[in-house]
């Protein structure tokens, strides 16, 4: 039986634009038991599995003791899913991941690539987690989608770093590569069109449709390891549509991650 522990991460003191998303990990998990929507996944498997364990959700005192507690919810093996807080945990989380997994591909869905070397003189803000992934070589692969932000400096990290950018101006789906690691997907809420998600600090039109995320989710052909979804912020959500949407990308990932 696959094991996947989840953990709610309380953070969002990286974040530039607005704080917030540290109230999400509980209300992700208000809509995903709410009396509104069933356990299943689109492939119908359940996500009320003896293998899922959640482990509750962590106000964060440091910023580095994310690191710790990922450590602990993958020292037994399992596979695990992280409910954010603003973008910056995946930087500790995949440090932790590194550990048990030397070569690890990412798929990165987002509006913005998160590539900047430093943010407001900030190198761990939100906007930046990628760099220092790449840079510290905890990822042989890293795939973004849905990006729609692209300025130079970002542009010329992702060459720096060898990162593969499907930008929304010109996505196509099917073009999206095979990965070869066990995988690791970063999912921002902000990569849908605000339409679609409300709930986020920066709005940026001419995003990613739900159904284009969970087709890109059942297109996975991987040991997918681990996931996160980050940069919710509840203060901005409207009917809590945003909530049930990370509700439902919830059921999606842990079914894919169940499968293999």
């Amino acid at each position: 039986m696959t094991k996947i522990n989840i953990q709610g991460l309380q953070w969002d003191e990286k974040s530039s634009f607005q704080q917030g998303p540290s109230k999400a990990p509980a209300l992700i998990r208000k809509a995903l038991y709410s009396d509104s929507m069933n356990l299943y996944s689109e492939s119908g498997i359940s996500i009320e599995n003896d293998g899922v364990i959640d482990k509750g959700d962590f106000k964060i005192a440091s910023y580095f003791d994310i690191e710790k507690r990922t450590q602990e919810h993958l020292a037994s093996g399992a596979k695990l899913l992280s409910f954010g807080g603003d973008h910056s945990v995946t930087f500790p989380i995949i440090k932790a991941f590194h550990e048990h997994y030397p070569k690890l591909d990412i798929l990165h869905i987002d509006a913005h690539a998160d590539l900047y070397h430093d943010y407001e003189g900030d190198p761990y803000s939100h906007a930046c987690p990628f760099a220092r992934i790449m840079e510290n070589g905890f990822a042989v692969k890293l795939v973004q989608v849905g990006i729609r932000t692209l300025n130079p400096h970002q542009a010329e990290q992702a060459t720096k770093f060898g990162v593969e950018i499907h930008e929304m101006r010109n996505l196509d789906l099917n073009k999206i590569p095979k990965f070869h690691n066990p995988l690791y997907i970063s999912l921002d809420m902000d990569g849908f069109d605000p339409a679609c998600a409300p709930g986020v600090s920066h709005h940026e039109p001419g995003g990613l449709s739900s159904r284009q995320v969970i087709n890109l989710l059942h297109g996975v052909k991987a040991n997918i390891v681990g996931a996160d979804i980050v940069e919710y912020n509840p203060d901005r959500d409207l009917n809590d549509m945003t909530a049930y949407l990370a509700a439902k990308m919830t059921k999606e990932l842990l079914a894919k991650m169940m499968a293999q």
